[in-house]
């Protein structure tokens, strides 16, 4: 097993499209390559998903614990030929001013070697102080080489690389030139999901015959062997004892699909059976013991999902016989009365009252921090945080005062700048993003909720 680490000086320097274009080329080689992402993004990890044909994962400092980094790295890359981790933002940049949760600090904990990704737009001989700072700023980072990306043409790459080799040791891995192939389009809140995209596959594979034509990939193959082999790892999950496997219906379509692959195996592994529903096509709310609606675009469907009556009525009329839901953001929208953007507003599920509004801005951006109520339906302990992120553009409007919320929020937006996850009967929606993996993530209280009501259910049928 082999590994890079892909990082880059800033941000929107091409690290998705390279990760991209690199997973697709060395597929072609019959290598199985393994894909995480460091931070809380859902949407680069869906792209990932389709490049690799294996789910990606994250890795968080704010979220997980180093062992649980850890683990999850080494469970997942043992089963690869070559793991590639994406970064975030630049290489150095992180919230702590120490660098403690930056990705040098994820590529020394995982003693991976660092790719770094220039865009060289409007930059020659500059870039060698730029690579020279890199390499001395910690030199505990082992930067194995260098990607120029966005380059202008031969004379332009052959001056940086003059540059590069006369004044650094980093050897050049490849040069990409500006190409309308390597563009995804992007919204509000970055790239148009793969999930949604029709023509992915097509996107990967173009995107992929530009890098194996400008990336040496015997080399970077090389670069990655330098990486210490990973440890196959064993869960520490037990299949819970049950009479049967609990169903758990999970809305994964073109508008909702913010899943962390690490939720959906920690779900499965722990003997539940999730039924995929498709929000936009699905008539009927399936025989399930709970839901789960995660984050995704429902704006971008107005009109389908308002159309589709007869299931937002099977989920509200579930959800106040006491079904146990799960849903955030986008799940939190569609469980409002209504959704308006711009000139479209379509009515939802309804058992929010309240109405989901668009702007142009972000509302809730970044890491977030919530405080237990103790009002929560999964029955966590009162004043326990939990460490969230939240990036939404819309709000809630016309709601109305005395409404019950899971989490007051410590930092961060949540539904209304104080408050966070609405709670009706088994119901809990909030903006704001948790794992739920872990110890203290939702998931083992929501398994046990969903447990519980389905022993009821059985009792019920078994007394009538």
């Amino acid at each position: 097993m082999a590994a890079l680490y892909l990082s880059a000086a800033h941000k929107s320097s091409g690290k998705t499209t390279v990760t991209l274009g690199l997973c697709r080329a060395l597929s072609r080689h019959g290598l199985r390559l393994q894909l995480f992402k460091k931070g809380p993004d859902y949407i680069d990890p869906i792209w990932h998903a389709v490049a690799s044909g294996r789910p990606s994962y994250n890795l968080d400092f704010r979220l997980m614990q180093p062992g649980e980094i850890d683990d999850l790295y080494n469970r997942q890359a043992a089963a690869a030929d070559l793991a590639l981790i994406e970064g975030n933002k630049g290489l150095y940049d992180g919230m702590d001013v120490a660098g403690s949760d930056s990705n040098a600090a994820l590529a020394k904990q995982l003693n991976l070697p660092v790719v770094l990704v220039i865009d060289s737009i409007g930059i020659t001989r500059g870039v060698a102080p730029l690579l020279l700072g890199y390499q001395s700023f910690d030199p505990a980072v082992r930067i194995a080489g260098v990607i120029l990306n966005k380059v202008g043409g031969p004379r332009h790459e052959g001056k940086l690389r003059a540059v590069i080799e006369h004044y650094t040791d980093i050897p050049v891995l490849g040069a990409i030139p500006k190409d309308a192939r390597l563009l995804i389009e992007e919204r509000h809140l970055g790239l148009v999901p793969g999930n949604e995209d029709a023509i992915a596959e097509q996107r990967i594979e173009a995107i992929a015959d530009v890098i194996a034509a400008h990336v040496d990939l015997v080399a970077l193959r090389r670069a990655a062997t330098a990486a210490p082999p990973a440890r196959l790892c064993k869960s520490e999950l037990s299949r819970p004892a049950s009479r049967r496997a609990l169903r758990i219906a999970i809305a994964r379509d073109r508008a909702f699909g913010f899943y962390y692959s690490e939720d959906i195996d920690t779900l499965t592994d722990s003997g539940a059976e999730l039924v995929p529903l498709d929000t936009l096509r699905d008539t009927a709310l399936p025989d399930v013991d709970g839901l789960i609606i995660g984050g995704g675009f429902p704006e971008s469907f107005i009109a389908d999902l308002a159309a589709n009556r007869s299931l937002k009525r099977d989920i509200r009329q579930a959800v106040e016989a006491g079904l146990p839901v799960y849903a955030e953001c986008g799940g939190l929208m569609y469980l409002a009365r209504s959704i308006r953007w711009n000139d479209q507003c379509g009515d939802m599920v309804g058992l929010i009252p309240g109405d989901a509004v668009m702007g142009s801005r972000p509302v809730g951006r970044g890491y977030a921090s919530v405080r237990e109520t103790g009002a929560s339906p999964l029955g966590v302990i009162a004043g326990r945080e939990h460490q969230a992120h939240e990036f939404h553009h819309s709000h809630l409007e016309n709601l109305p005062d005395g409404l019950t919320y899971a989490y007051d929020v410590t930092r961060g937006h949540g539904i209304d700048g104080r408050h966070d996850g609405y709670v009706q009967q088994n119901l809990l929606a909030a903006y704001c993003h948790r794992r739920g993996s872990g110890e203290h993530g939702w998931i083992r209280a929501f398994l046990a909720k969903v447990q519980t009501r389905a022993d009821q259910r059985n009792a019920a049928e078994l007394a009538a």
